[in-house]
Formats: structure tokens, C-alpha cells, sequence
């Protein structure tokens, strides 16, 4: 008799131990395909900085038929990688989409031009053929051309617009003069395609002041009244952005993790490498926390869309610091 009660108090007490250390599981859906773009997320998990934040983190991988927004909204995924432009617009539509933290401190995206279809300044897009990514990706585009004073609908001294796939064919195949790239992707693309940089001339939205904030973390603001959820996802921010330095300190390593959980088997060591070298310079200067100054610049350059805006009105409640600001004390 008191064998068994012995063995029963032991059960009990790993039983007991077993639940209160039981990882609370996180569920994050990427933006796009597995590559480096993501890859702070794919180090955190591959040197155990979610495991010491005592939490379980699944990565979904995006692809050009998922939508973030769609995925969050149907319970898919706890947290969301978007473009702030595309959630701002979700949330005016009816979906409160909150970002909670910003690794990416400045923008990738450019118009990437051939010199030989006669373009050398934004002046020379009117009467051209532009491609242009949709699903979200199409507000700061909306935003430039309605800065410029260029209509989209293919009406005289307006340009045309080519709903571009995710791919840089347009350009190699002149039905395009320019297409839209990433500086950490779809540009060396076109390079590696046999295009010399020599025959390009690359317009940053940086640089037209028309930049707008990429790959922020959102949540739903109703999780947020959550004191389980948020201490989960204060948890999660603190190991992710620890993955985010990582990498950029380690880029040739957080390339190969990358390609690691890579289960296409379609990226290759060059192109991820190439890429995790550029996105380094995207995130560094962010230590996750969102800058109301880049926030606002990015609301003022989707405000001004003329006739056609992006968003009709000032967003409130789109963004908190209270995550951050747990998770970076």
C-alpha cells in the first residue's frame, strides 16, 4: 500500500510538472513564401529563443493565393506579417488589425525600369506600361501614381497598369517597362536573368517619398483584451526581434537556417544569402518598436490618393506600444 501511494504522489508531481511547463503555442503567418525576407523568425525558432520564452511557435508560410488578413480573420494564425498600407485598409473595411511591433524600419520596394523603353525619370511613366503586385501590395503604387498626378486606367497621359504575378516576366519579356521589385528580391531577378544593372534605373519609394511600413506584426485588437494572449505575444515580439539581431549580425548562417526549413526545396544559397544581405538593411535601426513618425508617414502618404485613396480617414487605434514596450524593458 504505501509503495503504491509513493509511486501515485511521483505520478502526480511529473504529471504537475509536465503541465505548468507545457509551452503556450503561437501560430505566425508569414507574408510570402519561406525565404529570408522572414528570416529573424525562422532563427528564433532554430536557436531556441521561442523555447526559452516557453512558447510553441508554428510558421505558416504565405504564397500569392493567402491572404494574412483572410488567414487572421478566420482563426488561421494569433499573429500576422503585413504590409501596413494593406492592413490599414483591411481595418477600414472592418477587420481591427493592430500592429504590435515593426521590425522593418524602412522600405524594399522600388519600380524597376529598362532605360531602353525610354524611362530615366518618373516624369517619362506617362503612356507606359507598369506592373504592379495586388493583393495589398498595390496601395503604395496607388499612392505614387495619384502624387504624380497619373491616372491608372489606361486613359491618355495616364499610364497602363499590368496586375504583375510574382515574377519578374513583364520586363524580361517587354510587356512591361518597369515592374515592381524588392531590393532584396525580385530585382536581382531581373540581374540574374541576364539584365545588366547598366540597362536599369530603379526608382525607390523611399526615395519619392511615398514609403509606407512593411512586414509588421498585427494581432486582432479583441485578443488584445486578453491578459493570456498578450503576455504570449510580449513573449513572442522579445524572442523574435532576439532572432531579428541575429540575423542581421549572422547573415550567412540565418540564409542557411532559412534554407533549412525551406520544404519547396525551390530557394537557393545565393539568392537567400543575397537576399538576408539586404534585408539587414531594412530592419536595422528597429528594435521592433513602432516609430509613430513612420507610422504617420505612411497614413499621410496613403491619405493622398486624390479622388481614390488608399484609406478615406486617420486610422485610430491601428498600433501599441504596449507589447513593445514589455517586451523591450
Amino acid at each position: 500500500m504505501k509503495t503504491y501511494f509513493m509511486t501515485a504522489i511521483a505520478g502526480a508531481m511529473v504529471l504537475g510538472a509536465s503541465v505548468a511547463q507545457a509551452a503556450d503555442d503561437v501560430t505566425l503567418q508569414l507574408k510570402w513564401v519561406t525565404q529570408s525576407q522572414f528570416a529573424g523568425y525562422y532563427v528564433a525558432l532554430d536557436k531556441g529563443f521561442y523555447t526559452e520564452e516557453d512558447l510553441n511557435v508554428t510558421i505558416k508560410p504565405g504564397g500569392p493565393d493567402i491572404a494574412p488578413a483572410q488567414v487572421i480573420a478566420g482563426g488561421g494564425a494569433d499573429v500576422v506579417l503585413d504590409w501596413m498600407p494593406s492592413a490599414l485598409a483591411s481595418r477600414e473595411k472592418g477587420l481591427d488589425l493592430v500592429n504590435i511591433a515593426q521590425p522593418f524600419k524602412s522600405s524594399g520596394m522600388m519600380l524597376t525600369c529598362r532605360k531602353d523603353a525610354g524611362i530615366s525619370s518618373p516624369a517619362d511613366f506617362a503612356g507606359k506600361t507598369l506592373g504592379v503586385w495586388f493583393f495589398g501590395n498595390e496601395y503604395p503604387f496607388l499612392s505614387w501614381m495619384s502624387k504624380l498626378g497619373l491616372k491608372t486606367d489606361g486613359s491618355e497621359g495616364g499610364v497602363t497598369v499590368l496586375k504583375q504575378g510574382f515574377n519578374v516576366d513583364p520586363i524580361l519579356q517587354g510587356q512591361a517597362a518597369c515592374v515592381s521589385t524588392m531590393t532584396y528580391n525580385e530585382y536581382w531577378q531581373i540581374i540574374d536573368a541576364g539584365i545588366s544593372e547598366d540597362e536599369l534605373v530603379v526608382f525607390k519609394y523611399e526615395d519619392q517619398g511615398v514609403a509606407t511600413l512593411e512586414d509588421g506584426m498585427y494581432v486582432l485588437g479583441e485578443n488584445l483584451k486578453d491578459d493570456a494572449f498578450k503576455d504570449k505575444m510580449v513573449r513572442f515580439v522579445r524572442a523574435s526581434m532576439k532572432g531579428w539581431k541575429y540575423a542581421e549580425a549572422n547573415p550567412d548562417e540565418a540564409a542557411m537556417i532559412v534554407l533549412d526549413n525551406d520544404a519547396s526545396g525551390a530557394q537557393t544559397e545565393k539568392h537567400q544569402k543575397r537576399m538576408m544581405g539586404e534585408v539587414a538593411k531594412l530592419t536595422a535601426g528597429s528594435n521592433g518598436a513602432l516609430d509613430p513618425a513612420d507610422y504617420q508617414r505612411t497614413v499621410d502618404s496613403l491619405l493622398a490618393g486624390g479622388s481614390d485613396p488608399v484609406i478615406s480617414k486617420a486610422p485610430e487605434g491601428a498600433w501599441t506600444h504596449e507589447i513593445t514596450d514589455l517586451a523591450l524593458k
